[in-house]
C-alpha cells in the first residue's frame, strides 16, 4: 500500500513562474498528509496550448529554472511531473533546439530514470497531430528518437524506478496520447507491460474537456489496468488554454482506477484540489465510491458546467469584468444574457436592445423582461434613423469615372439593408457602449449559424468570445431550461422567448407575430450539419444522398424519425436544400469564420483551429453526380 497525492492542477499557459508555485503549495499539502508521492499532469510547469511560444528559447530556460525548483522540493516526497525536457545540443527537425514533452519522477533532489534511459526523463512516444493538438510541430518524440538511435522503441519503453522506504517500485511513465493507442502501430502500454513488470502504470495527461469524453476514457483506461493487472493512476490538470481560434477547458476528472479495472478514486470535475489516497499494488478496490459524477459527463448539468467555467476563466484571463450583451427577446442572446451574468454579476452586464421598424412589440418586449429578470441594467437604442442615414447616403451617391466625367448610382437591395442593420448594431452601438461601459461585446452565434455564415461578417459575428459558438440550438434551449430550473431557480428566461420562432427580425418577411423566421429547421438542419463537420469521418453530401436514398437518412443523423419527409416534399426539394448548405458551409461560411470570434469548445470537434479549413472552391463529388441524376429521374420521395 502506498499514498498518493493527485495534484489535479490549474495550468495557467505560458506561466510556468505561477505554475510551479501552485505545485510547490500542493506538494506542501500532499507532504502534510503524509504521502509517498504526488502526481502533476503533463506540461504542468509551462502550459501545452502555446503556440509559437516554443520557439522562444529564453521561454525555454524558465521553464528549466522552474522545474529545478520543483526538483529540488522532491527530498521528503517522491514527485512526478510534466515538463519541456531540452537537448540543447540537438536539433529537432525544425531546425530549432530539440524539445521533448516529457514525464520528470523527481526523488532526494534529483530526477530517477537515467539508469536504463539515454535521458533522467521519460518522452512522450505518440504525438497527437488532430483537432486542436500540433504535437509533431514543436516535439521530439521517442519514434523519432529510436530511429536516430538506430534502435527499437520496445528497447527505448523502460519503467523508472522509485524507491519507496524499502521498496523498489517499477512504475510505467506515460503522457497522455500514449495510453489513446489503439489507432497506432506502436502500443506503450502494452509494451511497457510485456517486457517488464510494473508495479504502477501512471499516466500524466493534459487533455481538454469534450462532452462524453470521460465516459470513453473511463472504459479505455479500466481495460488497460485490468489488462495488466495494475493500478493506473490518470492526472489531468484543470484551467483555460487555447490556440488563438478557439478555447479549451480542462476538467480535470484525474481518477485511480484499481488491478481490476474499478474506480477507487476521483477528482472533482473544473476544480484544483490535492485529493490523497492509499493505493493497493494488487487486488481488488473496497469501499468504492459512487461514480456516478465522473461518468456522466454528456449531460446538461456538465455542459452548463463547462461554458460558465470556461467563460469565466477566459474573462478573467483577459482582464475584462464588464460585458455589453445586444438582446433581441430571442432564445441566444437570452442564455447568453443568463450566462454572463451568473459568472459576473448583473451589476457588471449592460444588456441593449437596438430595434428598427422590422423588430416587434412582442420581442421588444421579451428583451426587457429579461433585463427585468436577471436584474442587470438595461438600455433602448433604436438603429432606425441612422439606418436610413447610411441608405440615404449609398443610394444618393453619385459614382464618378475621374476619366469620362460619368457618373452612375448604387442600387441598395434588401439584402443589403438587412446586414446594414446587423453591422450597426454591432460595430456603432455594441462597440461603442462596450468602450463606455469599460467592457467588450459578446458573439451570440450558435453553431448551426457559424456553420453556413447565417449571420453578418461585421455585425452580429463580431464580439469578443463566441460562448455559445459550440453549441447546436438544440442545446441552447436546453441550457435555457436549465437556467430557469436548475441555476436561478426561477423564470429568468421568458417562457415565451423559448417558444416563440426563432426570427433575425430584419425585413418584414421574418416577423415573428406572423409566425416568420429564420430559414434554418433547426430540428433537422443541426444534426445534418453536425455530420459535414462533427463526425470523425465526416459526411459529404454523398453520404447524405445515399442515406436519404437509402432511407436511413434520419438514423445515421440521429434526428427525429421520417423527419425529411416531412420537411421536403420530393427528392428535387430535398436536393435543393442540401445544395444550398453545402455551399454556404464550404463557401462563404468559411470566409466567416476565418474572422470570427474565438470559439469556447465543448464538443467533438469545434470551429477554428480545431476544425482546420481553406478558402476553397465548393466541390460535389463524382458519386454525389449520380445519385443526384438517380433521384430525380424518379422524382418521388423515397
Amino acid at each position: 500500500m502506498i499514498r498518493i497525492a493527485l495534484g489535479q492542477l490549474e495550468v495557467i499557459p505560458g506561466r510556468p513562474d505561477l505554475n510551479s508555485s501552485a505545485m510547490l503549495r500542493m506538494i506542501g499539502e500532499a507532504r502534510n498528509q503524509q504521502a509517498d508521492m504526488i502526481i502533476f499532469p503533463e506540461m504542468s510547469i509551462p502550459g501545452y496550448l502555446l503556440g509559437d511560444t516554443w520557439e522562444q528559447d529564453a521561454f525555454l530556460r524558465d521553464c528549466e529554472y522552474y522545474g529545478q525548483q520543483i526538483i529540488a522540493a522532491s527530498n521528503e516526497i517522491t514527485i512526478l511531473f510534466g515538463n519541456v525536457a531540452i537537448d540543447w545540443t540537438k536539433r529537432g527537425d525544425d531546425g530549432r533546439v530539440r524539445k521533448f514533452n516529457a514525464f520528470h519522477v523527481a526523488q532526494q533532489g534529483k530526477l530517477a530514470g537515467g539508469d536504463n534511459f539515454p535521458y533522467p526523463f521519460r518522452i512522450k512516444t505518440l504525438h497527437a497531430n488532430y483537432r486542436e493538438f500540433d504535437d509533431t510541430r514543436h516535439f521530439f518524440s521517442l519514434r523519432k528518437l529510436a530511429a536516430e538511435l538506430h534502435t527499437t522503441v520496445d528497447q527505448l519503453l523502460q519503467p523508472v524506478q522509485i524507491t519507496l522506504g524499502n521498496r523498489v517500485l517499477s512504475v510505467g511513465c506515460i503522457l497522455c496520447e500514449d495510453g489513446w493507442s489503439d489507432d497506432y502501430f506502436t502500443k506503450p502500454i502494452d509494451i511497457l507491460s510485456q517486457n517488464h513488470s510494473i508495479d504502477l502504470l501512471v499516466n500524466i495527461s493534459s487533455s481538454p474537456f469534450t462532452l462524453g469524453k470521460n465516459n470513453k476514457r473511463n472504459r479505455v483506461f479500466s481495460k488497460e489496468a485490468r489488462d495488466i493487472n495494475t493500478p493506473l493512476i490518470y492526472v489531468n490538470n484543470v484551467g483555460l488554454q487555447n490556440n488563438g481560434k478557439t478555447v479549451y477547458t480542462f476538467d480535470g476528472c484525474s481518477t485511480v482506477y484499481c488491478p481490476d479495472g474499478e474506480i477507487a478514486a476521483y477528482c472533482s470535475p473544473f476544480t484544483a484540489q490535492v485529493l490523497t489516497i492509499d493505493v493497493s499494488l494488487s487486488g481488488s478496490c473496497h469501499n468504492l465510491p459512487d461514480t456516478t459524477a465522473i461518468t456522466a459527463d454528456n449531460t446538461i448539468d456538465r455542459l452548463f458546467q463547462a461554458v460558465s467555467y470556461g467563460t469565466g476563466k477566459f474573462l478573467q484571463s483577459i482582464g475584462m469584468n464588464r460585458v455589453v450583451i445586444g438582446v433581441s427577446g430571442g432564445i441566444d442572446s437570452a442564455v447568453a444574457a443568463a450566462l454572463y451574468t451568473h459568472v459576473l454579476g448583473p451589476e457588471n452586464i449592460l444588456l441593449v436592445n437596438m430595434p428598427s421598424l422590422y423588430n416587434s412589440e412582442t420581442t421588444k418586449g421579451l428583451a426587457a423582461k429579461l433585463a427585468e429578470n436577471l436584474g442587470c441594467r438595461y438600455v433602448i437604442i433604436p438603429i432606425q434613423p441612422s439606418v436610413d442615414l447610411t441608405l440615404e447616403q449609398l443610394s444618393t451617391a453619385s459614382l464618378v469615372n475621374p476619366r469620362t466625367g460619368e457618373t452612375s448610382k448604387l442600387t441598395v437591395t434588401g439584402f443589403m439593408t438587412e446586414n446594414l442593420q446587423a453591422r450597426d448594431r454591432s460595430s456603432r452601438v455594441l462597440a461603442g457602449l462596450a468602450a463606455a461601459f469599460g467592457g467588450g461585446f459578446t458573439c451570440n452565434a450558435n453553431k448551426c449559424e457559424l456553420t453556413v455564415g447565417y449571420s453578418t461578417l461585421y455585425g452580429d459575428q463580431a464580439g469578443f468570445l463566441a460562448a455559445l459558438a459550440d453549441l447546436w440550438k438544440y442545446q441552447v434551449y436546453e441550457l435555457a431550461h436549465y437556467f430557469n430550473t436548475a441555476v436561478y431557480h426561477r423564470e429568468v428566461i421568458p417562457q415565451q422567448t423559448i417558444t416563440i420562432v426563432p426570427s433575425a427580425e430584419l425585413s418584414f418577411d421574418q416577423s415573428v407575430d406572423e409566425g416568420k423566421g429564420d430559414p434554418l429547421v433547426y430540428p433537422y438542419h443541426d444534426y445534418l450539419f453536425r455530420a459535414f463537420m462533427e463526425y470523425w469521418n465526416r459526411a459529404t453530401p454523398e453520404d447524405i444522398l445515399l442515406w436519404y436514398q437509402q432511407g436511413i437518412l434520419e438514423e445515421k443523423l440521429g434526428c427525429a424519425p421520417n423527419l425529411a419527409k416531412q420537411l421536403f416534399a420530393t427528392p428535387t426539394a430535398f436536393i435543393d436544400d442540401l445544395e444550398r448548405w453545402w455551399k454556404l458551409y464550404t463557401g462563404l461560411a468559411v470566409a466567416k469564420r476565418i474572422q470570427a470570434p474565438p470559439v469556447l469548445a465543448v464538443s467533438r470537434r469545434a470551429y477554428g483551429f480545431d476544425h482546420r479549413e481553406a478558402q476553397n472552391m465548393t466541390y460535389f463529388t463524382k458519386r454525389y453526380q449520380e445519385l443526384k441524376a438517380e433521384l430525380l429521374r424518379g422524382e418521388s420521395y423515397v
